[in-house]
């Protein structure tokens, strides 16, 4: 045991879940190398964060330091983390170690491993978005498109459907998607965790998916590196076998949530708001390695909390800046029961041109903001006056728009079975033809409800048409 100490190291103090260790030698292990302490219940692991005097390495605990005793000693991994890849894990649970968490089989030894600090790929390795990803959700398609190989975040605060929205997109895309699914869940509660599961073994699909967690009940370095082991993943797929790989996180602030915490057991001054010194640094490593090289592309959908409602929080501003579709939900509209509650103002895509998507899809989406807009600089003479006192373009503008908000709501599969309505998936062309329509005014004496949680227009025309043989039976 002396030689052992002697030659590696032993825990000297134990802060929660940052744990020094010593090394008698002074042969202090690298920034980001993975260091073991043996234990009963199998070996924890942590990674070294920064060196002190003395050789002594400060470090952060990606599991639990219940019953760490000072003196317990400590061997080097050699490295830095490494998590198995490759198709072993398809189909699995994983924690941010790579540990099964499925209550399955052990994963197998001889499965490919990879560190999961790697460095952000090359201009010249990278592929540029290739083609459009069509969802079926009407109010996204139209307005901010998502591209394969691009990067999309839902923004929103608590309750408004960030979580349902990217429930749905997975709904959507696993059936007309051939790759590969990756799911970080960041922060996540451990009953969200089990309904995943669930709902992709129900959908057949869980042999195409690895989901890897890192629940709010787990140390913060375990939320904060949980989606680098699931980046790792995706990018073997990637590089290796060449596949095409849709990238799921939910929820990235508490990436930058757990960032924060380790920087403050760390002993680091706050920043801005309280956030760690490095937070542009750390989402930046993160994001970055988000990208499609140049025979397969990882396509990222990001759900963001937006704490507070407060769109000019660091966090969100730093988050923003990294990705190609902002879709924001709106507590507004979400109190008003437009669901999906997406603001057609605040959101936006940089693939809206004309030379991706075509003039007629950037016209129609164009008239559709506008009229919207223009709805809402007229609301607070609407509240204060009444319609009536609106002239007749007006008025008339301001009922389109109405209609069209409407339109833009749809039913998810995923809430079937919370509002007894079945999911809509519309195509692309009917949705600019539906909206093309409202604003051309074939709706214009139509009831606003027949319009509401509907598909394509054709439903809301056989809605209109039902509601008028039921009036003139009466």
């Amino acid at each position: 045991m002396e030689d052992l100490l002697h030659s590696q190291g032993q825990v000297v103090a134990v802060r929660g879940a940052v744990v020094d260790v010593e090394f008698a030698d002074g042969d202090v292990p690298g920034i980001n190398d993975a260091l073991l302490v043996a234990r009963n219940d199998g070996d924890l692991l942590l990674e070294v964060q920064a060196q002190l005097a003395d050789g002594i390495a400060r470090c952060i605990a990606l599991q639990s330091t219940s019953g760490l005793r000072r003196g317990a000693p400590v061997r080097t991994a050699g490295g830095s983390i490494e998590v198995p890849v490759g198709e072993a894990v398809l189909g699995r649970l994983l924690d941010v170690t790579g540990r099964a968490g499925d209550k399955r089989a052990p994963l197998p030894a001889n499965a490919p491993h990879r560190s999961i600090h790697q460095p952000a790929a090359g201009l010249q390795n990278r592929g540029a978005p290739s083609e459009l990803f069509h969802t079926g959700i009407k109010v996204i398609d139209l307005l901010t498109p998502l591209a394969q190989g691009g990067k999309a975040a839902m923004f929103g605060g608590a309750g408004v459907g960030k979580t349902v929205l990217v429930m749905e997109l997975i709904h959507a895309m696993v059936a007309g998607y051939n790759g590969i699914s990756v799911f970080a869940g960041i922060g996540e509660r451990s009953r969200e965790g089990h309904e995943m599961l669930l709902e992709m073994t129900e959908a057949g699909v869980l042999d195409r998916t690895v989901l890897v967690y890192g629940q709010m009940n787990e140390p913060p370095g375990a939320r904060w590196r949980v989606p680098m082991t699931a980046l790792t993943i995706a990018e073997h797929f990637r590089d290796v076998d060449h596949r095409n790989v849709l990238l799921l996180m939910d929820n990235v602030f508490r990436f930058v949530q757990a960032g924060a915490e380790v920087s403050g057991l760390l002993g680091r001054l706050p920043s801005r708001v309280g956030y760690q010194p490095t937070l542009a640094t750390e989402v930046a490593q993160l994001q970055e390695r988000i990208a499609s090289g140049p025979d397969a592309s990882v396509t990222a959908i990001e759900a963001v909390y937006v704490p507070a409602d407060d769109f000019t929080d660091p966090a969100v501003i730093a988050i923003a800046g990294h990705v190609d579709t902002m879709v924001v939900l709106s507590r507004a509209m979400a109190a008003d029961g437009m669901y999906p509650a997406v603001d057609p103002i605040a959101s936006s895509s940089v693939l809206l041109d004309p030379l991706i998507v075509g003039e007629e899809h950037v016209a129609v989406a164009n008239d559709v903001r506008s009229a919207i807009e223009h709805y809402r600089e007229l609301q607070d003479v609407i509240s204060l006056l009444g319609m009536e006192e609106l002239g007749r373009e007006d008025r008339q503008m301001v009922e389109r728009a109405r209609r069209l908000q409407r339109f833009l709501t749809q039913p998810f599969a995923v809430t079937e079975a919370m509002t007894g309505i079945a999911g809509r998936s519309v195509a692309l062309a009917d949705t600019i033809a539906g909206c093309r329509a409202i604003l051309e005014g074939e709706a214009d004496d139509w009831d606003e409800a027949s319009l509401y949680l509907i598909g394509s227009l054709d439903e809301a025309r056989a809605n209109e048409e039902t509601a008028r043989q039921g009036g003139r039976a009466a």
